[in-house]
């Protein structure tokens, strides 16, 4: 089994601004299969189609903020059911929202109201996480919470292989909790510490740094993680795309450049 790669376009965000159509036409001559969106920089979603469609990528997924989601859920997932996403992730939750707070078990709820509002219109929700969902509620994951009480029918995960690693847990392993529920797997490399100050790279200013200020995203195969075992890990989970992600570019590269060593690396390993 092989696997369909894409990228996040939040990657290179300064770029998709602006200009999504060379952007897109970049990313295609680099090798990717298929792109995941953080937005429309200012497009109408049929276009954004077109440009997929004539570009030859495809629009496979698509990061939609939880408060929109929530705000509007039929007419902002209506707009990604028009560009022909596969997929739409839940990619963060703001402080308010997180496991340990009063509006978690809400969170949950509105998951299960747009994950079937979602397949209504054929497209699967899906989670993406950071670290912050590794807390322990009553000795289990918020994570694996979410995923027990939200039926798979309506959430699947978009596990995101570094912070599952920051968070305390082996990628390889973790992923194949998720057997048939992991169709689309975030690639990420990084190099360094946990420390409250990686969330600066993110564009979340947190303060007082726990440790050194040495954590830094790396393209994939240029950081730390065991990226064979992990895809090994993620054909037996019936991973059908992975989506190389680099939140903020790294050793000198721009971010074109960084993505675009991700996928070398990508193909260098039969990917």
């Amino acid at each position: 089994m092989t696997f369909s790669v894409a990228v996040q376009v939040y990657s290179v965000r300064d770029d998709a601004s602006a200009d999504l159509r060379g952007t897109l036409e970049k990313i295609k001559k680099m090798g990717y299969d298929g792109v995941e969106l953080a937005g429309l920089y200012g497009n109408d979603p049929a276009d954004i189609k077109k440009m997929c469609d004539d570009i030859g990528l495809v629009p496979i997924s698509a990061h939609v903020p939880y408060v929109d989601l929530v705000a509007d859920t039929e007419g902002v997932l209506a707009q990604y059911a028009t560009i022909g996403c596969k997929f739409v992730a839940v990619p963060y939750l703001n402080t308010e929202y997180r496991p340990g707070t009063d509006k978690f078990p809400e969170v949950i709820e509105n998951i299960k109201m747009i994950g079937k509002k979602a397949k209504e219109l054929g497209i699967q929700l899906v989670y993406h996480n950071h670290d912050f969902e590794f807390l322990k509620l009553d000795g289990k994951y918020a994570l694996d919470i979410l995923y027990d009480e939200v039926p798979a029918e309506y959430l699947e995960t978009e596990l995101d292989t570094c912070w599952v690693n920051v968070g305390g847990e082996v990628p390889s392993v973790y992923l194949r909790k998720y057997d048939g529920r992991a169709r689309i797997l975030h690639l990420k490399d990084f190099f360094g510490e946990k420390s409250d100050d990686m969330y600066e790279l993110i564009g979340i200013d947190n303060k007082a740094p726990s440790k050194p200020k040495n954590f830094e995203f790396r393209p994939v195969g240029s950081g730390i993680q065991n990226f064979p075992e992990i895809l090994d890990a993620a054909k037996l989970a019936g991973t059908e795309w992975i989506v190389v992600e680099q939140d903020k570019p790294s050793m000198g590269l721009t971010p074109l450049e960084s993505i675009e060593k991700s996928r070398q690396y990508l193909k260098s390993i039969g990917y």
